[in-house]
């Protein structure tokens, strides 16, 4: 796909230079993305809205979520140690919503410790904490092109609150709008929530998520480094963005074995797993479909 004409002046006022060389990359489904050579010699990572659904907000949601994840990682400057965790600058965002320009992450070969380092990069970065009183964001985003509230329904809410009423209720009641949930599925979770504050596990400090991490959502940069592009952040239980690292796979097991080895999970993380793919499930089941709900009732009974 060529990069739309009607982007180029809005670029070329952004950015104090034209657009010389545009490059489509595939991947996305909500955005068209593009790698741009700008006229005065500088390469841009340019996202676009080609979907005429998607929130005109996404992209300023998402600007908040890769400078929230860099501050944490640039605060912990030393403490990273060799761990080198990479997020995109931006470098620009339209008021109107039409693009983002970010930095251009040309992926190099990846490092031999490419999964020690993510591994270590990601325990440092859900270690760090997330300089917020509670769970959850200031504003809300989104997880793919759905909406996801961020806000406490409660000042001081715990975790096993905050998931059931910013995570899995509304996505329920989403899915039942729509056909996929019906009153026996819905009875189910109430029974699961009446067992929350136990299938949760012991108490964690907030910890600063990704909030969608799955394999396309891992990148490398030119010198083979991991990179986090696409978040979904907030501030929640550490254990929802491995979980969703194992939903569909791509990880290798030395990932997580060298975020155990920098920070321990708590006993029971293994059971834990089905709860915490529930939300990432729902949010499939409602964006593409009842092919997922056979993996929500399997994660369901295994829960109760």
């Amino acid at each position: 796909m060529n990069l739309d004409a009607r982007l180029a002046g809005p670029l070329t006022a952004t950015l104090g230079a034209g657009v010389a060389r545009a490059r489509a990359i595939a991947g996305g489904s909500i955005n068209a993305a593009w790698a741009v050579t700008l006229s005065d010699g500088r390469e841009v990572f340019v996202k676009a809205r080609s979907s005429s659904g998607a929130p005109a907000e996404m992209f300023a949601a998402e600007v908040h979520g890769l400078e929230w994840l860099r501050a944490a990682i640039s605060e912990l400057g030393s403490a990273f140690g060799d761990v080198q965790l990479r997020v995109p600058e931006v470098l620009a965002c339209d008021p109107r919503g039409r693009f983002l320009v970010l930095e251009l992450l040309e992926p190099g070969p990846a490092k031999r410790d490419f999964d020690e380092r993510l591994g270590r990069g990601l325990a440092a970065l859900h270690r760090s904490g997330a300089a917020l009183p509670g769970f959850g964001l200031e504003q809300d985003n989104f997880i793919g092109s759905l909406e996801q509230r961020n806000a406490p329904a409660a000042a001081g809410e715990d975790w096993p609150s905050f998931y059931r009423e910013r995570r899995l209720a509304p996505l329920v009641a989403l899915a039942a709008e729509q056909g996929l949930v019906d009153a026996r599925l819905r009875r189910a979770f109430e029974l699961l929530y009446a067992r929350l504050e136990d299938r949760c596990g012991p108490p964690e400090p907030p910890a600063r998520l990704h909030g969608d991490l799955w394999a396309g959502n891992l990148h490398r940069d030119a010198q083979g480094l991991p990179a986090l592009i696409d978040p979904a952040v907030y501030a929640g239980h550490r254990e929802v963005d491995l979980a969703m690292m194992r939903l569909f796979g791509g990880f290798s097991p030395r990932v997580f074995a060298a975020y155990e080895e920098a920070y321990p999970l708590s006993p029971g993380a293994e059971a834990r797993v089905d709860l915490y793919q529930l939300y990432p499930l729902l949010v499939h089941a409602v964006l593409f479909g009842a092919s997922y709900l056979d993996a929500v009732v399997g994660a369901l009974a295994r829960l109760l």
